[in-house]
């Protein structure tokens, strides 16, 4: 179960949707959701929370707007990623800063204090968010030490708060082999 706790939910108008759908497509080079989407805006204790027709997509971060781990697999982002190598990423899913040494690209336009998305080598698929603590330049000469702190990543709080609860699955088939019974005749 989550322990994180949202206050203050309340629907957002078109005005401030196109602000923070805004904020996202110019920083990530994507198209995310519009002002015809339902977008509510919650309170947590770090950030913002941004719900889109229900589903946690987006915060909101010193003023900052960006995706959730799930907005960017929805919305998939072309700027602001940092690629890890494979020894890295079971670092990073559990909530660990990304270290120089780990990183095998990122994308060239980043500068320390951006907001950035960090995914695996191998698929391409987003793990964590966080904010860059050297540039990207940096990054690729610096042989030791952090160069993103870790913000919210995959299995956190945040990304089991919009999990789907059990009492929403389906049941499962009773028979076993989901095929109806058949009665003699």
């Amino acid at each position: 179960m989550s322990d994180i706790r949202l206050r203050k939910r309340h629907r957002l108008r078109q005005k401030e949707i196109r602000t923070i759908a805004g904020q996202i497509d110019t920083a990530m080079g994507v198209k995310s959701f519009d002002d015809t989407a339902t977008v509510d805006l919650a309170e947590a204790p770090d950030y913002d929370v941004v719900f889109v027709d229900g589903k946690i997509l987006a915060f909101v971060i010193g003023g900052t707007a960006f995706l959730t781990v799930r907005g960017l697999l929805r919305y998939p982002a072309t700027k602001r990623f940092i690629t890890v190598d494979m020894g890295a990423v079971r670092f990073v899913v559990n909530g660990a800063d990304v270290m120089s040494p780990g990183i095998v690209e990122s994308d060239p336009g980043i500068v320390p204090g951006d907001l950035v998305w960090v995914r695996d080598m191998k698929n391409l698929k987003p793990l964590a968010i966080g904010r860059a603590l050297i540039s990207s330049a940096d990054m690729a000469k610096k042989e030791k030490g952090k160069a993103v702190s870790s913000i919210i990543y995959v299995a956190d709080k945040l990304w089991q708060l919009d999990e789907p609860k059990p009492e929403d699955a389906e049941e499962p088939d009773e028979g076993g082999d989901g095929e109806e019974p058949v009665q003699d005749q």
